[in-house]
């Protein structure tokens, strides 16, 4: 082993006990990995149940961060996993290796990997994730010195080990909250903050700082963002964490029940309350109350909401008996609260007692280098759902969702991608990789239905082959439903895209027949 590897080796070595966040020591692995190995692209991988995870890499594409690698999927892998030493597999190997396709050296092409092994990461005897090098040439890795890979395969687990301890922790935290969380709202799928940019870095960092503290927080930004995901990650890293996370959809609640809903109410309060019930502020507490969409609260329950934040008490409907609770709020929106007080829709010492820590998070459209890491894990979670083969973009459909406009964020992608995998999977075999082309994106179709259905409209009823009224109540039945799908089903949402008063779009909604108008 020459001197300069033994110096990177001293220096990975060093790097384990400075005080470096767990994603800097992976990324300075990866460096060191990649100043010692001849390799177009590495991977560090730890082992969760019977799939590995990406923990960083360098030289792949941003995708896979957001991918899974299931061992009975992924052969070259589970060969590395058994192992108890480095493993190389021939050039000839019929084995497909998971990262064909995905490695940035080779831009414009499929980029096919020639060269690849794998060290397993071994702690206490027990396998815990694996380090990857793969190359383009067939040659590369031709001399390699074996101690120097034992070496590094060494190092990395030693890097996981503090990582490994505290997910130990979390693990314990998690089982003792397990029974309160099943009383609530579950975790959504695609929790994970998931992202490399600057803006979503600054948000897991306005995150870690507020989390620890009681104070109030705002979560903002736009429809399909991401705020629930935030506000469950401010929740998931408090000490309130074994405690409840309790969620209210303001939009959602009828002006009628929402102070019922939010303080509960005594048996006879009012007709059909022949219980006694406690509201959602009781319910969470010692614990986290997430107001969604804060916004839709009608003006007349503010003032006791504000009441309830400042006090902490609250008063069930129907009771004179004041109860003490201990919540900490975190409430989101898409509106402009600041714009909404001005225009006397919402009162401003309520907004002041909410916006006590205000966290925005980003559109997509500000941080597109984000679009591969979720597309990655989008794409990976429609291909356990459906049952497919790999899934994977092709550049042209990779560039296509970059420079798409995203208005509906996150959750817009989701969609597409979704309905982008059920094409490729009716164009060719399941069993098979399915690439993903620009074609089953369709990302310029929707924008394009609605003039041309406008002008069909129209066609018709000169022709007399259609009523004015009924061609303008059809145009109308579909540019609702097209907010309404666009809201993600959010009727307070869609009204505002349409500039309407949500009571009055569900009256219009009822006159057209949609259903699930209330």
């Amino acid at each position: 082993m020459s001197a300069p590897d033994w110096q990177t080796l001293v220096q990975i070595a060093i790097d384990l006990t400075r005080s470096l966040v767990a994603r800097d020591r992976y990324q300075r692995l990866l460096e060191a990995v990649r100043s010692m190995i001849p390799c177009d692209a590495t991977a560090l991988l730890a082992l969760r149940g019977d799939e590995l995870v990406p923990l960083a890499i360098h030289g792949l594409s941003p995708s896979v961060l957001g991918m899974r690698f299931p061992l009975i999927q992924h052969p070259r892998l589970a060969a590395i996993a058994r192992s108890n030493r480095p493993v190389r597999f021939p050039a000839a190997s019929r084995l497909p290796d998971p990262f064909d396709g995905l490695v940035d050296a080779a831009p414009g092409s499929l980029g096919d990997v020639h060269d690849c092994l794998g060290c397993p990461l071994v702690v206490d005897g027990a396998v815990v994730g694996a380090l990857t090098a793969d190359a383009l040439a067939t040659d590369a890795f031709d001399g390699l010195d074996s101690q120097l890979l034992v070496g590094l395969g060494a190092l990395a687990g030693a890097a996981l080990q503090t990582t490994r301890l505290v997910e130990t922790i979390e693990d314990l935290a998690e089982q003792r909250g397990r029974v309160v969380r099943e009383l609530t709202r579950g975790e959504p799928e695609g929790s994970q903050l998931l992202g490399v940019s600057a803006g979503i870095e600054m948000v897991r960092h306005e995150i870690e700082t507020v989390a620890n503290s009681d104070l109030t927080v705002l979560i903002l930004g736009e429809t399909g963002v991401g705020k629930e995901i935030a506000a469950r990650a401010v929740h998931a890293s408090s000490p309130r964490r074994d405690a409840p996370l309790i969620y209210v959809n303001c939009a959602a609640l009828p002006e009628s029940v929402v102070e019922s809903e939010l303080f509960g109410h005594v048996r006879g309060a009012f007709t059909g309350a022949t219980a006694n019930r406690p509201g959602k502020l009781e319910v969470a507490d010692t614990g986290t109350l997430f107001l969604d969409e804060i916004g839709e609260l009608p003006l007349v329950v503010q003032p006791v909401l504000l009441r309830a934040l400042q006090e902490g008490e609250i008063q069930r409907v129907g009771s004179d008996q004041p109860l003490r609770v201990d919540v900490r709020i975190i409430a989101a929106t898409n509106r402009d609260l600041a714009a909404e007080v001005a225009a006397g829709r919402f009162r401003a010492d309520l907004y002041h007692r909410l916006a006590v820590y205000p966290v925005t998070v980003p559109p997509l459209r500000e941080r597109r280098e984000d679009i591969a890491v979720l597309a990655g894990y989008f794409l990976d979670r429609y291909r356990a759902r459906l049952g497919v083969g790999r899934v994977l973009l092709t550049p042209a459909a990779s560039e296509a969702l970059t420079a798409a406009p995203w208005p509906g964020n996150a959750r817009e992608l989701d969609h597409v991608l979704a309905r982008a995998v059920l094409r490729a999977g009716n164009r060719s075999d399941r069993s098979d990789t399915l690439y993903i082309r620009p074609g089953d994106l369709d990302l310029a179709q929707t924008a394009a239905d609605a003039p041309t259905r406008a002008a069909a409209l129209c066609d018709e009823v000169v022709r007399g082959e259609r009523s004015l009224r009924d061609a303008v109540d059809e145009l109308k039945r579909t540019v609702v439903q097209r907010a309404l799908a666009d809201s993600d089903g959010n009727w307070a949402a869609a009204a505002r895209l349409l500039g309407m008063h949500r009571g009055n779009l569900h009256h219009l909604a009822q006159r057209l027949g949609i259903r699930a108008a209330r």
